[in-house]
């Protein structure tokens, strides 16, 4: 029996679950004199490869199986590992709308402005729209007590952005969770307050601009024209029409010429 080449093929084959198992019996099998330093050293590196290597993605089936790219193995089929598939950090690009319905309130929520410039940087879209809709509530009644899956509604967003937007903003320094405990396993909504002196700065300045303009619309301040008591120097006629062509009829008649309209008559 190849013991290297039966670990080998065990550490190529086998889940990422049962690999400490197989390094188990990978050092048993070296103890007793069956493998060489060498190839326990190589078989070794091989499941700790395994280990360290990320998940397998989600939508491939138990089918699709993939050839081992390990040079010297057997070219044995490894089911589950995706082939080509890097550790690097997963970058900040937001998440998908599912329609441009969505879309349209992500892009209106995050260009309202409830967040100063300098904070609203740090976001995504996704996130100044979920922390744009939390604002609006604080402004309103000092907390936000709406439910996850609300602000996902209202944003634009899925449940998951707004969670990660909280989270983000806590670790900022902006925001404070207050868990609601109910019962073992039943929660209340929580309690969001805004902490930064900034952002309720920023608030402030909102709420008072927004007054300003209700004030305008309202009616406040002089909108309808006031009469004014003004000397006039020539006498005013408040007659009405008829009595406007009778007065002149008159004045003609004074001046000693005929009234053409009258005449004509």
């Amino acid at each position: 029996m190849n013991y290297a080449y039966e670990i080998r093929r065990q550490a190529e084959a086998a889940p990422r679950a049962a690999l400490p198992a197989v390094a188990s019996a990978m050092w048993k099998a070296f103890g007793e004199g069956h493998l060489s330093e060498a190839e326990a050293e190589a078989l070794s590196g091989l499941i700790e490869a395994r280990q360290s290597s990320p998940r397998p993605a989600a939508n491939m089936g138990n089918a699709q199986v993939l050839r081992s790219p390990v040079s010297g193995s057997a070219n044995a089929e490894t089911p589950g590992i995706a082939y080509g598939l890097t550790g690097a950090p997963r970058s900040r690009t937001g998440s998908r709308p599912r329609t441009d319905a969505s879309m349209a309130r992500r892009r209106r929520w995050a260009a309202s402005g409830r967040l100063p410039p300098g904070l609203a940087a740090r976001f995504t879209l996704a996130e100044q729209a979920v922390l744009a809709v939390i604002a609006v509530e604080v402004a309103k009644r000092g907390d936000c007590r709406l439910a996850v899956g609300h602000i996902a509604a209202v944003a634009g967003v899925s449940e998951t952005m707004v969670r990660n937007a909280i989270r983000e903003a806590r670790t900022h320094g902006l925001l404070t969770v207050e868990e609601r405990r109910l019962a073992r396993f039943r929660s209340d909504t929580n309690v969001v307050c805004i902490v930064s002196r900034e952002w309720t700065a920023w608030l402030q300045l909102a709420r008072s601009g927004e007054r300003a303009t209700v004030a305008r619309l309202s009616g406040g301040g002089c909108r309808s024209p006031q009469g004014t008591n003004t000397p006039v120097s020539y006498p005013v006629n408040l007659e009405g029409r008829k009595g406007q062509k009778r007065s002149r009829g008159t004045k003609l008649a004074a001046a000693g010429k005929p009234d053409i309209a009258n005449s004509a008559l």
